[in-house]
């Protein structure tokens, strides 16, 4: 599942260095930390590796 949008991506890349351990849980706000919580690494992974050329800045 791409990420739809610029902010999902980069949400979930600041998810996915949470799981890793990279930088502390504390730091994520908002969507980050809904897809921290409920996704798992290789899901937040598959939308984090997502190529942001061409996304809009926010979904509709």
């Amino acid at each position: 599942m791409p990420a739809k949008s610029k902010a999902q991506q980069k949400a979930a890349g600041a998810a996915l260095a949470a799981k890793r351990g990279e930088m502390p849980k504390s730091e994520l706000q908002g969507a980050s930390r809904e897809m921290y919580e409920s996704m798992s690494e290789a899901e937040l992974e598959e939308l984090a590796e997502t190529s942001r050329k061409g996304l809009p800045e926010e979904k509709d």
